[in-house]
């Protein structure tokens, strides 16, 4: 089958490095990589595994970060009223 594409620029430039590095031409190069993207799409996606943060008490003074008057004056070191 033949037909037109409009390829963007950072794509372009990979599939000529490809060409070079493989001594491949065009067509293999697109061809293959058409196939590959196209299986991966095919896929159900993957399950991705939830990330959790855990707490750590670094000790120190509770001050409502909230408050931003109070973190403030904690910072530069004020008795704060």
């Amino acid at each position: 089958m033949r037909t037109t594409l409009t390829l963007d620029d950072d794509v372009a430039a990979q599939i000529k490095r490809l060409r070079r590095d493989r001594d491949a031409n065009l067509k293999a190069i697109v061809n293959e990589a058409l196939r590959r993207g196209l299986k991966e799409l095919a896929e159900p996606p993957r399950k991705r595994t939830r990330f959790q943060t855990r707490a750590h008490a670094m000790g120190g003074p509770r001050i409502d970060i909230d408050n931003v008057a109070e973190a403030l004056a904690y910072g530069e070191n004020d008795a704060f009223k």
